[in-house]
């Protein structure tokens, strides 16, 4: 059986950790996000003023963008050789060029070069949810922020010719089953 790759992601605060950690606990090979841990060690180096774009906290915005690109094309790259015939995602490629785009931060054509290369499979996005919205410290952004994000990534996904597939605001429980019935994983 071919290999599936599958991206989950979504704004901040859409509850795409629990979903990936459920994916995991339930069996299946997830790649988990490379940038909270990058932020948080940016913001430690940092300014304490409160800002919404973690390249506030960088001394060189390109170079840190350079350094997400090269973890999530390392994952993608990780999952050939991997066994599992379904792999997720938490976050793909192309995130790191919506990221870009709504902060108005430019890129050399290797970004998108890198997003039309590594090719997943499926998108599955997570909506904003007022209701579950919680701000921390690796998490910058308001909520209007985050819709405005979720509109980012559907652009930039949709851009390189993916049809995002929207993950139904409920349960983890139940989105966990919406994945397994949408892609037949039983």
């Amino acid at each position: 059986m071919k290999q599936k790759r599958i991206v989950v992601t979504g704004a901040p605060g859409t509850g795409k950790t629990s979903v990936i950690n459920s994916l995991e606990a339930n069996g299946y090979r997830c790649f988990h996000e490379v940038i909270r841990s990058m932020t948080a060690k940016a913001k430690n180096k940092g300014s304490k003023k409160p800002v919404s774009n973690p390249l506030m906290f960088v001394e060189d915005p390109l170079q840190f963008n350079k350094n997400l690109l090269s973890g999530r094309v390392q994952h993608y790259m990780e999952s050939k050789n991997a066994s599992d015939t379904i792999l997720f995602f938490d976050r793909g490629i192309p995130d790191v060029l919506a990221y870009m785009d709504f902060f108005d931060q430019p890129y050399p054509a290797e970004f998108e070069e890198a997003c039309r290369k590594n090719q997943y499979d499926s998108v599955l996005i997570l909506p904003p949810w007022k209701e579950i919205y919680v701000s921390d410290n690796e998490r910058l952004e308001s909520y209007d922020e985050a819709e405005k994000l979720h509109e980012q990534l559907l652009d930039t996904y949709q851009r390189f010719g993916y049809e995002p597939i929207l993950v139904p605001k409920t349960s983890v429980q139940e989105r966990l089953h919406f994945i397994i019935e949408a892609f037949n994983l039983q």
